[in-house]
């Protein structure tokens, strides 16, 4: 699953990486968050008649007709989202890419549950991530977001390498298989062939311990994702 996030570079960053160089109204200072949790406004990258834009829109989601009845989902498995009942909706109007440094996994003991160690997971190669999501947000410059607006991100399979840490993952797409998943002329079915066959394997990202801190969500900070040379776990 995909449980907590980084985003803390400065916005024409992941742009630039994305290759758009500008869009307007863009933020000029970084981002700057170490810790970001679900129910929380993330910056999110989608296209409307406008253009592209980068929106804070609230991490979770829930169709009208579920809202109440339980808390909003984070995450959209990549196997089911596109034809589930929840999010076959948004998957075929709002699908968007969140910009981000990497997320944290918890590393559990089998025989001690309550013992865990968090690690920061990130690309080998240092450039950010883009996170395939789908969602529900506002359209058009002057629209004003609306309470059931909200977003989810896709998750995939870890994969071999990865399981001893957790067996689901967000699906990071390369830059160019980005653009391509937020290009409007792309059909749903286009779109569930490229979440469910292009999304960056295990061997392209790297992983270490960072501060059990992290774990409060109320701390922040470039502290927290440090590397330690003392994991529990």
């Amino acid at each position: 699953m995909c449980g907590r996030i980084t985003q803390y570079r400065y916005p024409i960053e992941y742009l630039e990486a994305l290759g758009q160089m500008t869009i307007d109204g863009v933020d000029p200072t970084p981002i700057g968050r170490y810790n970001v949790p679900p129910q929380s406004r993330v910056q999110l990258l989608h296209r409307d008649q406008d253009g592209l834009r980068m929106d804070g829109v609230r991490w979770g989601y829930a169709p009208f007709w579920a809202q109440g009845k339980r808390p909003p989902a984070i995450n959209a498995r990549v196997e089911t989202a596109a034809t589930s009942k929840f999010f076959r909706d948004i998957w075929k109007t709002g699908r968007a890419i969140v910009p981000a440094d990497g997320w944290f996994e918890w590393k559990k003991d089998e025989a001690k549950p309550k013992l865990k160690q968090p690690y920061l997971i990130k690309l080998a190669s240092g450039e950010p991530c883009f996170f395939a999501a789908i969602g529900q947000f506002q359209r058009g410059g002057v629209a004003e977001p609306r309470d059931e607006d909200g977003f989810v991100i896709i998750t995939a399979s870890s994969g071999a390498g990865m399981l001893d840490i957790h067996d689901r993952r967000p699906l990071v797409l390369s830059p160019e298989c980005a653009a391509h998943w937020l290009d409007p002329e792309l059909s749903p079915e286009e779109a569930e062939e490229l979440a469910l066959e292009h999304g960056l394997g295990v061997d392209e990202f790297t992983w270490y311990p960072v501060p059990a801190a992290v774990g409060n969500v109320r701390n922040e900070g470039a502290h927290l994702i440090e590397r330690i040379s003392d994991p529990v776990l």
